[in-house]
């Protein structure tokens, strides 16, 4: 809203403002010349069709004359049809003539004389023709060889008349051409200066008007980055808030069921027995595993965020180390869930991180126990390629919703039917975590209260953190 009230804004408005009508100038001068090259051309090719055709006349009545005088003096009838055939293609010439003149008076004038010219020519030919058809009428052949010679001079004295009307048409439609070819190079050159001179104000206006809308840019920008900073402290602080909430939340439990424990061993420590000191202990001792867990599970995530956690790979026994993590859980197990483990895998060892794959699979362990109800079976299945190495954690608990696996890796997210159930949501955080540093992947195949299974497919070697 407050941009939209700057002066910056305003300025913005007025250059973008001057450059669309700078651009639009632009853009009517070109389309001008466009068009004036366009009329030019189709004047300067009907001129020069105009030309055409008055040579065109000029060669079919020189062919007529021709035609004529070798009927005339051959007798060939070859001659006779050349001649028609010129006499019939003048007509069609004139026609295209009268149309491409109508504009111009005076040009017409001359054409109309011009015709006037030609067709009395025409005339004496055929009248030369006509004479030499009746030849047998005449008694004495040098009359009509005087008639001849004297048709004959008149068409030269008209061939030349002919030529001069021609040479005066033509010249007027070369003159026309210069003229149109000299109007067109100047409106074309005062144009190009127009555009010129358009387009740099133009460039002027856009870069103006990119410099003020660079400056509001990088004055939104800093205070996008402030306001940003600002919403990271706050989501930090808030972070903490949570952080140490749930942490002391979370110790306090197992801390109250050590110190109970304990209390209880001092004061009935002279009539128990061993059964019960026995219990006492163990609770303790699942207790205190609780808070190691946890201990490290924050380490990990914190170490993680801080980018200082490092895989280290080295030789492991695949199907040992599935084997003891198992036996781990069913010692530790209070919750009477049965472990089993499957293993397909033909290559017994890969080159992975011992410490970040224990986090892995005791992580995914834990979650199955913990959402499985009594007495329900969790399974740990282990397949392997020459390349990969994969492990299947499934259990028969309350499933996750889809809604959920979107955001299930972010550290204290919880499922929205998990709420009954203590946990930190760090468990499957730390799980990614480790998991990419291996480069592997993770994936979630769920369906509420039927069950879930998360398969971690992980490389067979893995690149040591540098």
């Amino acid at each position: 809203m407050a941009f939209l009230k700057s002066p910056e804004r305003n300025w913005l408005i007025l250059g973008f403002g001057f450059l669309t009508l700078c651009l639009g100038l632009s853009s009517f001068m070109s389309y001008q010349n466009a068009r004036q090259l366009i009329d030019s051309s189709n004047k300067s090719q009907q001129t020069y069709q105009t030309i055409k055709n008055l040579d065109e006349i000029f060669a079919s009545v020189t062919i007529a004359e021709s035609a004529r005088r070798g009927y005339i003096y051959l007798e060939s009838k070859r001659e006779l049809e050349r001649f028609h055939t010129a006499i019939e293609e003048i007509p069609p010439n004139f026609q295209a003539l009268h149309q491409q003149l109508l504009s111009k008076p005076e040009q017409l004038k001359n054409l109309i004389e011009l015709e006037r010219l030609v067709t009395k020519r025409i005339d004496l030919l055929k009248e030369s023709i006509s004479l030499r058809n009746q030849q047998t009428a005449y008694q004495d052949q040098s009359r009509e060889k005087l008639s001849q010679l004297m048709i004959t001079n008149r068409s030269v004295a008209l061939r030349g008349d002919i030529q001069k009307a021609i040479a005066d048409l033509q010249n007027a439609e070369e003159e026309e051409i210069q003229r149109l070819i000299q109007e067109s190079q100047t409106g074309i050159q005062n144009r190009k200066l127009i555009e010129i001179w358009l387009s740099f104000s133009g460039l002027f206006a856009i870069s103006a008007c990119f410099i003020a809308l660079y400056l509001q840019l990088t004055k939104r920008q800093e205070a996008e980055t402030l306001q940003h900073k600002m919403a990271q402290q706050k989501e930090l602080s808030e972070l903490k808030v949570r952080f140490f909430s749930m942490v002391s939340h979370e110790f306090r439990t197992p801390l109250s069921i050590i110190l109970g424990s304990v209390q209880l061993l001092i004061e009935g420590q002279p009539t128990w027995n061993e059964e019960r000191k026995l219990k006492n202990l163990r609770r303790i001792q699942s207790s205190a595993k609780v808070m190691k867990q946890l201990l490290t599970d924050i380490l990990t995530l914190t170490r993680a965020e801080a980018g200082k956690l490092e895989c280290n790979p080295d030789n492991l026994d695949l199907e040992d180390f599935c084997l003891n993590l198992v036996e781990d859980f069913e010692l530790s197990n209070t919750s009477n869930h049965a472990i089993y483990f499957m293993s397909e895998c033909c290559y017994a060892h890969a080159c992975l991180d011992e410490r970040l794959l224990y986090s892995i699979l005791s992580n995914l362990l834990s979650n199955a126990i913990k959402y499985s109800s009594d007495g329900s079976k969790v399974q740990l299945a282990l397949t392997c390629t020459s390349e990969t190495v994969i492990f299947h954690v499934r259990d028969e608990g309350i499933g996750i919703s889809v809604d959920d696996e979107n955001h299930l890796f972010d550290p204290f997210y919880r499922g929205q039917n998990s709420s009954q159930i203590a946990g930190t949501g760090l468990g499957l955080a730390v799980v990614k975590r480790c998991v990419d540093l291996h480069r592997g992947e993770i994936a979630i195949e769920s369906q509420v209260g039927v069950g879930t299974t998360f398969r971690v497919t992980l490389p067979r070697e893995c690149v040591a953190s540098l």
